[in-house]
């Protein structure tokens, strides 16, 4: 299969528009995960003067899941980024990769992304990528990002 094809078989949607926060949360949302083996969420960054993490900017990002858009979210074991982004990762692209062949819930989503306190923040977007069983990314270095987990 070639690359459009694979391209044209994904789903994608913006989880959190791009915005500038600074020292509070951000707009987030949920992607639906029925009829896809795998999701990328990309965590792009622009400038940052203040750090950006899960729930306070020293916690790094992090993904959680649920049964239901508006119930309780759980953390998803392994799907984290190695740490917060600091404030001197301008314009950095990074990846949370979710293999949902294994058992995992319906709706996923960014545990509460939050911009530290700097003199202007934190611009930021989460983009999530679905993807059908065999269309699956193939590392960090091939999808052009600086740090890719998988869970």
């Amino acid at each position: 299969m070639d690359l459009r094809s694979v391209l044209k078989r994904c789903q994608y949607k913006i989880i959190t528009p791009p915005q500038l926060k600074d020292n509070e949360a951000f707009d987030v949302g949920f992607i639906d995960t029925q009829r896809l083996a795998g999701v990328a969420f990309l965590f792009a960054t622009g400038d940052m003067d203040a750090a950006a993490g899960s729930g306070n900017d020293t916690t790094a990002p992090k993904i959680v899941e649920c049964d239901t858009t508006d119930g309780t979210y759980t953390d998803i074991t392994g799907a984290a980024l190695s740490a917060a982004s600091a404030n001197d990762q301008d314009e950095t692209l990074r990846g949370i990769f979710v293999d949902l062949t294994k058992s995992h819930k319906r709706y996923l989503q960014p545990s509460a992304p939050t911009a530290g306190d700097g003199m202007t923040g934190v611009e930021m977007a989460i983009i999530a990528i679905g993807f059908p069983s065999e269309n699956f990314p193939d590392g960090a270095a091939a999808a052009g990002l600086a740090e890719l987990v998988e869970a």
